[in-house]
C-alpha cells in the first residue's frame, strides 16, 4: 500500500519549530539511546502538547557541545490541529523544555513540507578567541586560543577563497562518516557559498568569527575548515596548502577538527513565502 498507512490521517498542514540551544548539556541532536538529546527533548515535549507521537525532520544534525540559534525542526500537523492556536502551542512547549532549549518561533507550512529537504542554504558561524586573557562572555561559545596574540585574517581569508563553490569536500569530513557515505554510494560533494572570516564585537568581547553558508555539510566539516584556517591564520600553512588538503580527499590532509563549543548552528534558508509565521 502506497502513500499513507491505512487508518493513518492524511497531514492538513506541517508545524515548523524554529529552536535555538545551549550545546554543552547535549549529546548533539540526534536521538541515542542513554544519552540526552535536543532531539529526545523536544520530541517528549511535543508529544505532551500534542498527546500523540509525531515524526520530525530536522535541517542539519550537530555534534555533542555545538549551539544553535536557528535550528528547524517539522512535523506534520494531523485534522484539526493546525486550527490550534499558535501562541498556545508555544506556551506549552516552552513549559515543557528545559532551560538550555529555548523554542524561539512557530511556523505552519503545507502538507508535505519538510524542514530538511526543502532547505535551500544553511548558516553557521564559529567564534574564536585569541590572546592570554580569558574569554569572560564567550567563554562557553568559543574557542580560545590562548597566548596566540592574533590570527592573520587576511591570509584566512585568502585560503577560503579556494573553497569556495562545489568540491568534493572528503577532506574536511570526519573519515568514519565519509566511509559509510561511500559505503552507502552517497557523495562527500557539497557547495559552499560563503567562507569569510571578520573581527566581531560580541557583548563587549572582540572575537574572530568564521561565517560558513552551503548548500549542505558533511559531519565535522565546519570545524574541519575552522581548524585548516586556524593553520593558516597562525602561519603554520598557506593558501596553497588548503587546496592542496582539497584536492588530497583524505581527512589526513587537512587541518585539525576545531572544538565543539565554538561552533553555533546560525539559521536555514527556505523558499520565500513557505513558512507563514504562527507564533
Amino acid at each position: 500500500m502506497s502513500g499513507q498507512q491505512q487508518g493513518e490521517e492524511v497531514p492538513t498542514a506541517t508545524l515548523v519549530v524554529r529552536v535555538g540551544y545551549r550545546g554543552a548539556g547535549f549529546s548533539g541532536y540526534a536521538e541515542q539511546p542513554g544519552q540526552r538529546t535536543v532531539a529526545g527533548e523536544l520530541r517528549q515535549a511535543l508529544e505532551c502538547a500534542l498527546r500523540r507521537e509525531v515524526q520530525m525532520e530536522v535541517a542539519g544534525r550537530t555534534d555533542a557541545g555545538v549551539h544553535a540559534l536557528g535550528q528547524f525542526v517539522s512535523v506534520p500537523l494531523r485534522g484539526e490541529e493546525r486550527r490550534l492556536e499558535g501562541r498556545r502551542l508555544a506556551a506549552s512547549l516552552v513549559a515543557l523544555t528545559p532551560d538550555d532549549l529555548s523554542i524561539v518561533a512557530l511556523y505552519q507550512a503545507q502538507p508535505g513540507f519538510s524542514a530538511r529537504f526543502d532547505a535551500l542554504r544553511r548558516h553557521y558561524r564559529y567564534r574564536i578567541a585569541c590572546g592570554q586573557p580569558r574569554p569572560v562572555m564567550g567563554w562557553d561559545h568559543c574557542w580560545w586560543l590562548r597566548g596566540v596574540d592574533g590570527l592573520d585574517l587576511d591570509a584566512m581569508n585568502e585560503g577560503a577563497s579556494r573553497l569556495l563553490g562545489e568540491h568534493d569536500f572528503r577532506s574536511f569530513c570526519k573519515a568514519s562518516s565519509a566511509q559509510l557515505l561511500e559505503a552507502d554510494g552517497r557523495s562527500t560533494c557539497r557547495r559552499l557559498d560563503e567562507l569569510r572570516v571578520s573581527r566581531v564585537v560580541e557583548a563587549g568581547e572582540g572575537l574572530v568569527a568564521v561565517d560558513v553558508t552551503g548548500n549542505a555539510f558533511l559531519h565535522n566539516m565546519v570545524r574541519a575548515i575552522t581548524g585548516s584556517l586556524v593553520e593558516i591564520g597562525r602561519g603554520h600553512r598557506d593558501a596553497d596548502w588548503l587546496e592542496a588538503a582539497l584536492e588530497a580527499r583524505s581527512r589526513a590532509a587537512a587541518g585539525p577538527t576545531a572544538p565543539a563549543q565554538g561552533l553555533c548552528f546560525e539559521g536555514v534558508d527556505y523558499p520565500s513565502s513557505s513558512l507563514a509565521r504562527w507564533w
